[in-house]
């Protein structure tokens, strides 16, 4: 199967395409105006557009991010533009604004969809809970994986490294998940 993942992030791509192996996933840097309420909100936005630049082939989306609970699930469905343009950025705002809070838990949410050549839509999601870390830790992934630690585990997903990411992470949950629908679509 051939798909067209609507991304400009190539992280997210190179571990889509390790998540979803009977996939053959190429990254497509499409605009698309992400005005969802949700993560499958936007996910099936990214999907169509994909869809619609290349009929062929599937159309995926892929739209995730960290909901901290302390910060009433923020950043949310803006995760990847919340308080700045880069990541370290992002987490040093992050660790600002939880500076003193002891309830730490949060949780990466990931809705991925998929457009089929014929039209039919698929959408589905995953969610790895855990918390966030009091600094930065380990160089594996990108965004706010060097502070988020999942349930279970002592170190951050920036420190267990790409494998076992892709064991336990949101969007390797949904990855599942999308590839049980493909198989039955």
């Amino acid at each position: 199967m051939r798909a067209v993942l609507a991304t400009g992030n190539a992280g997210k791509a190179r571990e889509l395409g390790r998540l979803l192996p009977d996939v053959a996933v190429e990254p497509l840097d499409v605009e698309v105006d992400e005005t969802g309420q949700t993560f499958a909100d936007n996910a099936l936005l990214k999907a169509r557009a994909a869809h619609a630049a290349v009929p062929s082939a599937i159309g995926l989306g892929d739209d995730s991010g960290l909901e901290v609970d302390a910060l009433g699930g923020e950043p949310g469905i803006r995760s990847a533009r919340w308080a700045g343009p880069d990541d370290a950025g992002r987490n040093r705002a992050l660790l600002e604004r939880l500076e003193g809070v002891g309830d730490r838990r949060a949780a990466f949410v990931c809705a991925l969809a998929a457009v089929l050549p014929d039209g039919r839509e698929l959408v589905v999601e995953g969610r790895l809970d855990g918390a966030i870390a009091a600094a930065p830790a380990g160089s594996s992934g990108f965004g706010y994986d060097p502070l988020f630690v999942p349930e279970g585990e002592e170190r951050t997903l920036g420190e267990l490294g790409p494998a076992r990411k892709d064991e336990l992470s949101h969007r390797a949950r949904a990855a599942a998940r999308l590839r049980e629908a493909l198989a039955t679509a």
